[in-house]
């Protein structure tokens, strides 16, 4: 009896027979074929470029220096040439010219401040860094226009006109952050200030007091004329609506925390600081409503040295004098 024919002729009937792959699959296997032919050619593309790496490395080796072919100078036998000797020959004039210009390289300043005596001197020069205080007079050359920037309520509506229009411009920066800020008293002539010393001076005489000590207390109270910061127009005593005093209460508000963060960006400084140590320095107490106009580079310096202004002036000076 004949047998039946298996379904699939030639195939062993202990296994079962292979799936036909799909048009996929068969994109897939063709691409797997390819990436590991790919990958087998860059391998031996990457053993190509080793072994000719080590050939150069062991040809450059085994060729010698021109200084170590070159025998070596006979002492006493001025083998050694003139170039090379007086720094004028290749290997010398390379060198020569390295220490060249490493020494006509400006050396870095080596004080507190990382000024150089030109930049002291200059900033020394800036009318805007004048330094009036009870021991320093504002000098009687020291000459100025004046501009309006004062509140309604101000007894001294103006500053120099570079520091009114810096008020101006902070004042509007602090507005646009819903912060109001007043310049309350600004600057003072010295016949102004003449009278107010000379008013207070009286008021000691008449409580019986001789002349010398009449004018030493009434110096302690109201600076004499041109030794106050008033007088050179760079002075802004500054308030606001919820404090209208000048007094130490105004550091309790919105105003003076957005002044002590943006005021040295317009060019002001504090110009009286809080503490003992810088009480003794200026030898005015605490005011945090009076802030002094400098220019924003110098406020931003001055801010960074964390020095107060007769400190920062002192250094500027020392700097300068050491040509």
């Amino acid at each position: 009896m004949q047998q039946p024919m298996p379904p699939y002729p030639n195939h062993d009937p202990h296994h079962p027979p292979r799936r036909r792959l799909t048009r996929a699959e068969m994109r897939r296997r063709r691409r797997r074929r390819a990436i590991r032919r790919l990958a087998v050619l860059l391998g031996a593309l990457a053993l190509v470029a080793g072994g000719v790496s080590f050939a150069v490395t062991r040809l450059q080796a085994d060729v010698p220096s021109a200084s170590a072919a070159s025998p070596a100078p006979v002492e006493g036998t001025g083998a050694v040439s003139s170039g090379v000797r007086n720094g004028t020959g290749a290997a010398g004039g390379t060198s020569t010219a390295a220490g060249t210009a490493e020494s006509t390289a400006p050396a870095q300043p080596q004080n507190a401040l990382g000024l150089t005596a030109a930049e002291a001197a200059a900033m020394l020069a800036d009318p805007r860094m004048v330094l009036v205080n009870h021991q320093v007079p504002m000098p009687e050359d020291y000459t100025f226009d004046t501009k309006e920037c004062g509140s309604a309520t101000a007894i001294n509506k103006t500053l120099q006109t570079e520091a009114a229009d810096a008020f101006l411009e902070m004042q509007a920066a602090a507005a646009a952050d819903g912060i109001t800020v007043w310049m309350q008293s600004g600057y003072r002539s010295v016949e102004y200030q003449t009278t107010l010393y000379n008013n207070k001076t009286q008021q000691f005489l008449n409580q019986g007091y001789d002349e010398a000590a009449a004018r030493e207390m009434a110096a302690n109270i109201v600076n004499p004329p041109r030794y106050s910061e008033h007088n050179c127009g760079l002075a802004a005593d500054l308030n606001c609506p919820e404090f209208t005093a000048l007094e130490p209460g105004f550091e309790d508000t919105a105003a003076f925390d957005w002044l002590c963060q943006h005021a040295g960006d317009y060019g002001f400084i504090l110009r009286y600081p809080k503490g003992e140590a810088a009480e003794a320095v200026t030898e005015i107490t605490y005011e945090p409503w009076h802030w002094r106009y400098v220019g924003p580079e110098n406020a931003a310096r001055i801010n960074a040295s964390g020095l107060i202004f007769e400190q920062y002036i002192a250094e500027l000076q020392s700097i300068a004098a050491a040509v």
